[in-house]
């Protein structure tokens, strides 16, 4: 997918089915707000079919519940998929006016804050999901708030790709050359995969 530019945010993704011409269970929502955007990596139990009709319900129950915040949507999203198989997902808050985001996750979606070199505490920041899964057991939610500066960029990968893809991360120039590439260099050749990438710009002046 091309590299979008916004406001608040810049962001990228790479995906691919694991059958060729099949649609994927994986799926990522981005909202961008003049003062806020909302990003998401969902995962659909499974591969196939089913699983891509419960990541398009969860996208569409996300777009539609962003606003009350990370934790009620992940919660409307649960009671809205309770007749599927369930899905996986990490949805990230940006805030402009406060500098901050808010992050929760449920499953196996993998999450990392990258910060500039130069930037004080540079460096990765691990995000933490709880276990469960969204429309079947959901565990008790909690949200991780971490200050962000202009340049620091969210990471979300599907368990299609394999994790030591985090030991190879580097600050990226182009948001969607490094989806490209870790997506080739560690997509699973057994599961749908995905992995969508956010540069949080700063609030405009």
């Amino acid at each position: 997918m091309e590299q979008l530019t916004t406001q608040l945010v810049e962001w990228a993704s790479a995906s691919r089915p694991l059958v060729k011409d099949q649609e994927s269970g994986d799926a990522c929502l981005v909202k961008v707000f003049p003062d806020s955007a909302f990003v998401a990596a969902v995962d659909g139990l499974g591969h196939g079919p089913d699983a891509a009709s419960a990541a398009r319900k969860a996208i569409a129950l996300l777009a539609d519940s962003v606003w009350g915040g990370p934790l009620a949507a992940v919660r409307h999203c649960h009671e809205g998929l309770r007749s599927t198989r369930g899905v996986v997902l990490s949805l990230a808050h940006f805030d402009g006016d406060l500098g901050t985001m808010t992050w929760t996750g449920v499953g196996n979606i993998a999450g990392v804050l990258l910060r500039p070199i130069q930037a004080m505490n540079s460096g990765h920041v691990g995000l933490r999901p709880g276990r469960g899964v969204v429309g079947r057991l959901l565990p008790a939610l909690r949200s991780d708030v971490v200050p962000v500066t202009p340049g620091d960029t969210l990471v979300l990968a599907s368990d299609g790709i394999n994790p030591q893809f985090v030991l190879d991360l580097e600050y990226p120039d182009s948001l969607q050359v490094a989806a490209d590439r870790i997506l080739a260099d560690f997509g699973s050749a057994t599961d749908d995969a995905l992995v969508v990438i956010a540069r949080y710009r700063g609030a405009p002046a």
